[in-house]
């Protein structure tokens, strides 16, 4: 198989495919972001057709649907005849079904493949891997899609990109709620911690609330999901909404919210959505620990 893009999510993705024992051929933009797996036992394609050529499943991991555009087109041409392309990028809907749609009138196939889980998840191989496709490509490379996380079939080509933009749209809701509880804990006088650790294991226990609401205790913003991503996917949900005709009232607020760190710091981990709400309220922190970038 082909694996194109070995950053951030890709990478460690790569090397559970091939911790599984498949054959991975990659390709980065960046070539020496792709050189970096051939010790853990990846061939590395100096170009896109290179990578391609042959393969029967061809993964995409890129940074918006533009780029996986621009990607496929010049990769079609080399491509097997029936190959199956599956794209684990965050796109639009609209973008999913028109690649499905590009790639099926050249005689080849395609499964949208959303992921989440963030860096931690694919190191682990826990990925939630959301799928829309025909249900008889999806059988043949569910096994494959097993050894990155637990895949799902969610419907037909989009409807991965569609569940991603659910999972999107409940987490960056609840960072900022975590924050505001944790702000509201310190600010009324008790102690945010203990707080965290009281809340925990009832209704409002959730991945949120354990991993990153220690993250803002600890002020820990190195990157795992960025500002930046979360943004591009919020807009791809109020895109989701426009096209359903559904007003979305507390997404656009969300996404308004992490709006004012896009100049400051669009690299910065999700959890900043508490510097956001710190500067809502200017004499107040979280916390007496230092800012971690």
């Amino acid at each position: 198989m082909a694996f194109l893009g070995t950053g951030l999510m890709g990478e460690p993705m790569v090397r559970r495919l091939l911790q599984a024992g498949y054959s991975v051929t990659v390709w980065n933009r960046t070539l020496s972001k792709a050189q970096v797996l051939c010790v853990a036992g990846a061939s590395v394609a100096s170009t896109l057709v290179e990578a391609v050529d042959g393969a029967d499943v061809i993964i995409s991991m890129l940074e918006a649907g533009p780029v996986v555009q621009q990607v496929m087109q010049q990769a079609m041409p080399g491509m097997a005849d029936g190959a199956l392309w599956i794209d684990m990028s965050s796109t639009k809907q609209a973008e999913a079904q028109q690649f499905h749609a590009t790639l099926q009138a050249a005689g080849l196939r395609f499964i949208d493949a959303p992921v989440s889980g963030g860096v931690g998840g694919a190191q682990a191989g826990s990925l939630a891997i959301m799928a829309g496709g025909n249900p008889d490509d999806y059988a043949q490379v569910e096994t494959l899609l097993t050894a990155m996380g637990r895949p799902t079939l969610v419907g037909p080509a989009g409807s991965g990109q569609v569940a991603k933009l659910c999972n999107q749209l409940i987490v960056g809701a609840t960072l900022n709620i975590v924050a505001e509880a944790l702000l509201l804990a310190q600010a009324a006088g008790a102690d945010a911690t203990a707080v965290r650790a009281a809340i925990r294991g009832g209704f409002a226990e959730s991945r949120i609330l354990e991993v990153h609401g220690q993250r803002m205790l600890e002020r820990n913003f190195v990157a795992g999901g960025q500002v930046k991503s979360q943004i591009k996917d919020l807009h791809n949900v109020l895109a989701a909404a426009e096209a359903a005709k559904l007003a979305l009232p507390v997404t656009e607020l969300v996404t308004q919210r992490y709006e004012t760190l896009a100049d400051t710091h669009p690299t910065a981990d999700h959890a900043a959505a508490l510097l956001a709400l710190e500067a809502l309220n200017p004499g107040q922190r979280l916390g007496r620990e230092p800012d971690r970038f």
